[in-house]
């Protein structure tokens, strides 16, 4: 299954690269770099990636959406906004990270579904989605083909919490052990929420 990362500039780079180490440990998964433009992205820690059209490559498989201080400006990019949208409408699932659940909420993708999002930006972040069912206790949510974590190291979770629903417990955890991760397993489970 063909998995392309949605990057743009000021992405975070835990954002990204958790997932990615998680689902690039899946025999069957291709990653793949996708921006609006392609070409060089730069996050927001200076990590540069070389990345693909989105809307050139195929985008039937997994999207993963990180989050980061570049969601502040990208949450109004129009040209940005169609792609993510049409690339997630076509994906088979959608695994957003921290504030990249602001920029699916503003396609409006996420209208009438549970997600959450970084317990830091949550105020701001629900309020460029009102129509989103907002979990502020959760290190992770999933609704349907949706999948939204808490902030930054809370996409590791996600993801292998995902792995888990599609391939099982023990691959999940055999991932887990392999890259010496301490997984918080329990998406309820959330040492960070302020509530």
């Amino acid at each position: 299954m063909r998995v392309n990362v949605l990057l743009f500039d000021d992405f975070e780079t835990l954002d990204a690269f958790g997932p990615v180490e998680i689902l690039g440990k899946v025999e069957d998964y291709e990653l793949h770099y996708g921006s609006l433009y392609g070409g060089e992205i730069i996050s927001a820690q200076d990590t540069r990636i070389m990345t693909e059209r989105i809307d050139l490559v195929n985008t039937d498989g997994i999207l993963v959406v990180p989050g980061g201080k570049g969601t502040r400006t990208y949450v109004d990019n129009g040209a940005f906004l169609a792609s993510l949208k049409m690339a997630a409408e076509q994906a088979a699932y959608c695994l957003s990270i921290c504030t990249g659940s602001a920029l699916l909420a503003r396609t409006g993708l996420l209208d009438g579904k549970e997600a959450t999002t970084n317990k830091k930006a949550f105020d701001w972040v629900r309020s460029v989605g009102e129509h989103v069912q907002w979990k502020e206790k959760a290190r992770w949510v999933a609704d349907g083909k949706y999948y939204t974590s808490s902030g930054v190291s809370a996409g590791i979770d996600m993801t292998l919490g995902f792995v888990r629903d599609m391939l099982g417990e023990e691959k999940a955890w055999e991932i887990a052990n392999h890259i010496e991760y301490i997984w918080n397993s329990d998406c309820e489970n959330d040492l960070f929420c302020r509530c």
